[in-house]
């Protein structure tokens, strides 16, 4: 039986592009508690970035109410970090050798998850592959943009979520952000949900697309996507 591969998308992208505001970067346990789920199953993982190169880390998710025990585990772990030391870039990998498509957020991946063109390919190809896509967070913004090749938008009809633009206020950040992100997916036609208080758990699984709403929903997210997976290999 083959052995099943999971690609990791992470962000390169660092600033706000605002004068005055803490730099961003990933939200490290939307990696780290996703690759905790399937590292205990033994299954590989590659974390990439658009560009390649050293992933920006947000500052917040270092903090002592970003960083949980097992985040603060791996951040402490000089060979798991120094997995985003140096990480390869979309042309260095071959989409036909993953099973899952991970998009970890951080608002970093607000610019660059949204605008890449050769991400949007990937992604469309490895869904219409029917391989497993799953996001996180603001690592939704991938999604976005990806249309099919039937030109209808990827996420139109789906069900899903992503982090709400009423808990960018919570997190201070809402006039800083380049646009509603939940705006938006419910434009391009996602059967938008969230959960009932602000930054609680929530998850939403249609077929083969996974969505966490914030990095609260990571682990649960990773576990959905887990199931999805052990369904079809």
């Amino acid at each position: 039986m083959k052995k099943s591969r999971v690609l990791i998308l992470v962000t390169n992208h660092s600033d706000f592009e605002k004068h005055n505001v803490d730099p961003t970067g990933l939200w490290l346990s939307e990696l780290t508690h996703f690759y905790d789920v399937f590292d205990e199953r033994g299954i590989d993982m590659d974390i990439i970035s658009p560009k390649g190169g050293k992933i920006p880390i947000d500052s917040r998710s270092l903090s002592r109410f970003g960083l949980d025990k097992k985040t603060k585990k791996r951040y402490e772990d000089s060979k798991f970090m120094s997995l985003l030391k140096n990480t390869k870039s979309l042309s260095d990998i071959n989409w036909q050798d993953y099973d899952v498509l991970y998009f970890a957020g951080g608002h970093g991946a607000m610019w660059d998850f949204a605008n890449d063109g050769d991400l949007h390919t990937l992604t469309k190809k490895m869904f219409e592959a029917g391989k497993i896509v799953s996001a996180v967070c603001h690592g939704v913004a991938a999604l976005q943009n990806v249309k099919l090749s039937n030109g209808e938008y990827l996420i139109k009809g789906k069900k899903g979520t992503c982090f709400t633009y009423f808990d960018e206020g919570i997190a201070g950040v809402k006039k800083y952000v380049p646009y509603n992100l939940e705006k938006t997916l419910k434009e391009r036609g996602m059967v938008y949900s969230k959960s009932c208080l602000p930054l609680g758990k929530h998850t939403v699984v249609d077929g083969k697309l996974i969505t966490g709403q914030n990095p609260n929903s990571a682990t649960e997210t990773a576990q959905k996507t887990l199931e999805v997976l052990m369904k079809t290999v």
